[in-house]
């Protein structure tokens, strides 16, 4: 029987492109990320070169210094509370000191060359060792805790992506404007489901979880808001099986939402068209 692990963050090894935070290799920096005692630079390297990670958590982050810090503690959390060896990666675009909270509390911070959702998930997956992914928003709305249930379904090979569902689960007051609520989010997932097949209720919820496995077959390019869509359809169109989560949504804390209605809605458009038109489900 293995024996049981202490969840905890592991470091990620020694990058040059990014600048080193100013705690880096001191006791200070050991328990900021997981309040372990301080270890030589020498088996810190060689740790990291041997453990394997279960788990990358990839929060994509824009001026979120309200929320970022809670957002992290929760996910050290779930790693603890299921004995995973986990990394989180903060993919930030930040001009307020999110990124400073996020490495402190032991994070990876990388800066996307590129502005946009997709961009920041996408330079987040390239640097991702874990096993299973987890993609959730910084400014609160999720409930990080519940990524739990996420990881659960894929450890246990129930699907190939986990998404969460706001709509089968609870909406809390304030959290979806009325018109995102009742309109766009809705109309779009309706959309996606007649032209591709699929029987999905939140195609546009930022909470989900995928195998690195899966991921390698969906090659999503996407840099916007609609990199939510392409990667479930493309995930369609591989066949693999996803899984809906009910979920609770909770209003935004600190600055408003980033999301432009009319433009974002008219991308996540265009490009279920396209993918229609150019990529066919096979028979």
């Amino acid at each position: 029987m293995e024996p049981k692990r202490e969840g905890k963050i592991i470091p990620e090894p020694t990058n040059t492109n990014y600048k080193p935070s100013k705690f880096q290799n001191n006791d200070e920096q050991n328990r900021l990320t997981n309040n372990s005692p301080s270890i030589s630079n020498s088996s810190r390297k060689s740790s990291t070169q041997k453990t394997e990670i279960d788990v990358s958590v990839i929060i994509p982050c824009l001026n979120e210094e309200p929320t970022i810090a809670e957002c992290i503690e929760k996910i050290k959390k779930v790693f603890k509370n299921l004995n995973l060896r986990g990394e989180i990666i903060v993919s930030d675009s930040s001009t307020d000191n999110s990124p400073l909270i996020a490495k402190n509390l032991g994070a990876k911070v990388i800066h996307p060359t590129e502005k946009g959702y997709g961009s920041a998930y996408l330079t987040g997956l390239s640097e991702s060792r874990g096993k299973y992914i987890i993609m959730a928003d910084a400014d609160g709305t999720y409930d990080l805790q519940e990524t739990s249930k996420f990881i659960k379904i894929l450890k246990n090979n129930e699907a190939d992506i986990a998404i969460g569902t706001r709509f089968k689960g609870k909406i809390l007051p304030g959290a979806m404007p009325r018109l995102h609520r009742y309109i766009g989010n809705p109309l779009l997932t309706l959309i996606a489901n007649i032209l591709f097949g699929t029987r999905i209720s939140d195609t546009n919820c930022g909470m989900r979880a995928i195998t690195k496995k899966a991921w390698k077959k969906i090659k999503a390019v996407s840099t916007g808001m609609e990199f939510a869509s392409e990667m479930l359809i493309k995930a369609a169109k591989n066949k693999l099986k996803i899984v809906e989560i009910p979920i609770t949504y909770y209003p935004r804390k600190g600055r408003p939402s980033k999301l432009n209605p009319l433009k974002d809605g008219s991308r996540h458009l265009k490009l279920l068209i396209k993918l229609r038109i150019t990529n066919p489900l096979p028979k």
